[in-house]
């Protein structure tokens, strides 16, 4: 396997990667074992000589090329296919895209990433029936006075992150020692910075210094896409460490329950603050940014969890709570000339404007609300009963008219809109994974109910969802601030609706497209623990392990995965996979270390607390402390976060671990 090698210096008066001979550097290659394949990929060990006379600074670029027909490029967590460079991009929020010959920003067609903005250590390739790529260690430490790539139980100190790029206009991918973000760097989709020359991410060799490094090297037969998650399998055993002790799971199900309900609970509004902070110049000492909705950021993701845990924790003052805000959305937020509830609430008025409404390209009901509402009333439904034997037979009543109307709702190619319109409830924007919500919940309400009358209709639905979404690894359009980037959001849908449709018909095929997307979520999950370099999360020994990234356009970790927990449980109860069972034990590990164990944990707020942004990398890193320095997270309670953990573990896991 041929390997193209090219530097840049930090002394050179241009961006160019030439040779390495122009910098007076020699690279070795030796393939020492494997076979290309996935399980076995080709180890070739690389030595790389400093023969000048003058220490040497720079990034060293190492390329693998194939010869390009169609590729599409997998940078797990930061490139899919294309990340939709094939579609319009004059939109507001800025994402990168490839897309061949000159295009304008935020195309372009190469790019080079620090490794840290990937969830594992890998770029790869799918072209024509063919998987190839490389992997390599993330970054590199000083064991003694030499610099060796890091890998799991290795000890000693930071160095240099390396990192990745792709290629459509060359048809390569690449690992580099020493890294850049180039042509943009993207702190968010508003924020972007243009090509930084080359300073404390230069690679350092001295005179007659040399440096010894690996890569993995894959080239195999795929018939797709999904043909890359059988590689970042063996990529994370490689390169796995677990997330740090945090507490158990009946201790982080009570703190994080019994925060929201002492801070964010507005019993004006019968719902909870999205927002929540700290301000002692208030009466109160607290500060809400309500921007109250129904679902995805408020409502019932989080009042369906904290009944939950009111009911595994037999706390009725809290059970109660929880119960106000389900029946105050159920009692008033319908909008009885579309038949659908309204999405958002303020000041006493129910309508279609959140938070989100001036991103949208179409205004109307978002089907992601809608629906993601109606499934949570179901499971509220459902552990009411389950744990209770409470019966609210008038959920149910108020559920199935609405998944009625959107089932009239969908297209002849079974898929379900994004956005419906306000007056009639008519479908009017499709091309997005979000309606997949649909499914989900009309999966749940036909098992919960009996009723296989639907099952045809679901099946060809879920058939659509998979063939043109999950089969490319490229599921886009779920959440509403994002512009159709492709993200980690709409899956979690996905897999709660096949997992209802396998349990409904026994069905392998859903099991087969459950895996699949598990498979999908995965490769969003980071699969190590990063070394976080700016507070507070550099400072606790905060793990990224088990934590998913957003979107290609939200570069944090965010907690909504947490809540595939009771998924992932049933999948591996069906097909008992070790690899799905670790991942699943990262997502529960993860959750239970991220929040404030005690007051102040993470530089603010109480016992309890978190918020939704994790910052990995330089993504998203927006938040200042008080003397202006950049901060890693948000400084703020956010319930829905803290719901999505306290969903993962008050499920079916709640009663699994008991009897483990």
């Amino acid at each position: 396997m041929d390997l193209i090698f090219t530097a840049r210096s930090r002394v050179q008066d241009n961006v160019e990667y030439t040779a390495l001979d122009k910098h007076a550097l020699k690279a070795d290659v030796k393939v020492t074992s494997g076979n290309g394949s996935a399980e076995d990929p080709w180890q070739a060990d690389i030595q790389i000589y400093n023969e000048g006379q003058n220490a040497w600074a720079g990034v060293i670029h190492v390329e693998m090329p194939l010869d390009k027909q169609n590729p599409r490029f997998f940078l797990p967590a930061f490139m899919y296919g294309r990340n939709r460079g094939e579609a319009p991009q004059n939109v507001p929020n800025e994402f990168p895209r490839l897309r061949e010959g000159k295009p304008s920003r935020p195309s372009s067609p190469w790019w080079m990433v620090r490794s840290d903005r990937l969830s594992h250590p890998a770029a790869l390739i799918h072209d024509e029936g063919r998987i190839a790529g490389l992997s390599a260690s993330p970054y590199w430490i000083n064991t003694g006075n030499q610099k060796q790539q890091w890998y799991p139980g290795m000890e000693g100190n930071f160095v240099q992150y390396g990192g990745f790029t792709c290629s459509i206009e060359k048809g390569t991918v690449g690992y580099t020692l020493g890294y850049e973000n180039a042509p943009l760097l993207f702190i968010k989709s508003r924020l972007v910075h243009e090509r930084a020359a080359l300073g404390e991410n230069c690679f350092e060799l001295a005179a007659g210094e040399s440096v010894g490094l690996t890569l993995e090297l894959y080239n195999y037969e795929s018939e797709s896409e999904l043909g890359i998650n059988p590689a970042l399998e063996t990529i994370y055993r490689r390169y796995h460490e677990k997330p740090r002790e945090g507490s158990d799971i009946q201790t982080t199900v009570t703190d994080l329950s019994n925060a929201i309900y002492e801070y964010a609970w507005l019993p004006e509004d019968r719902h909870y603050s999205t927002f929540v902070y700290e301000d002692a110049a208030e009466t109160s000492g607290y500060r809400y940014n309500k921007i109250i909705s129904i679902s995805w950021t408020n409502g019932l993701t989080i009042a369906a969890p904290m009944l939950m845990a009111a009911l595994r924790l037999n706390n009725e003052p809290m059970r109660q709570q929880a119960l106000s805000c389900i029946t105050n959305i159920i009692e008033n937020a319908m909008n009885p000339e579309s038949g659908l509830p309204y999405d958002a609430y303020q000041d006493g008025i129910w309508s279609v404007k959140g938070w989100w409404f001036d991103g949208m390209r179409t205004p109307g009901h978002s089907s992601y609300l809608v629906a993601q509402a109606m499934f949570y009333i179901l499971k509220s439904y459902d552990y009411e009963k389950r744990i209770r034997n409470v019966r609210h037979d008038d959920w149910l009543a108020y559920v199935k008219p609405i998944l009625d109307r959107l089932e009239c709702t969908k297209n002849t190619d079974g898929e379900y809109p994004t956005i419906l319109s306000e007056r009639t409830g008519a479908g009017l924007e499709y091309d997005a994974f979000s309606g997949v919500w649909c499914l989900a919940a009309k999966a749940y309400h036909c098992w919960l109910t009996h009723d296989e009358s639907s099952l045809e209709e679901l099946s060809h639905s879920e058939a659509h969802y998979y063939n043109t979404y999950v089969q490319h690894m490229e599921c886009y359009g779920a959440p509403l601030d994002a512009d159709k980037a492709v993200d980690s959001e709409g899956i979690l849908a996905y897999i709660k609706a096949v997992r209802f449709l396998h349990a409904l018909t026994g069905d392998e095929l859903f099991l087969d497209h459950m895996r699949d997307a598990i498979s999908y979520e995965f490769s969003f999950k980071f699969c190590y623990n990063s070394p976080i370099k700016i507070p507070p999360l550099s400072t606790l020994g905060w793990s990224s392990s088990g934590g998913s990234v957003t979107s290609v356009a939200n570069p944090h970790i965010h907690p909504m995965s947490s809540n595939l927990v009771d998924e992932l449980l049933y999948y591996v109860g069906q097909r008992e996979e070790n690899y799905v069972r670790q991942r699943m034990m990262d997502t529960i590990g993860w959750g239970c270390q991220t929040y404030n164990r005690y007051d102040q944990e993470f530089g603010y707020g109480k016992k309890g607390w978190m918020s939704e942004r994790f910052c990995h990398s330089e993504g998203l890193v927006t938040e200042k402390y008080a003397d202006g320095t950049p901060a890693s997270t948000w400084f703020c309670l956010m319930p829905w976060a803290s719901g999505s953990i306290i969903e993962g573990l008050v499920g079916d896991y709640w009663d699994y671990a008991r009897h483990e």
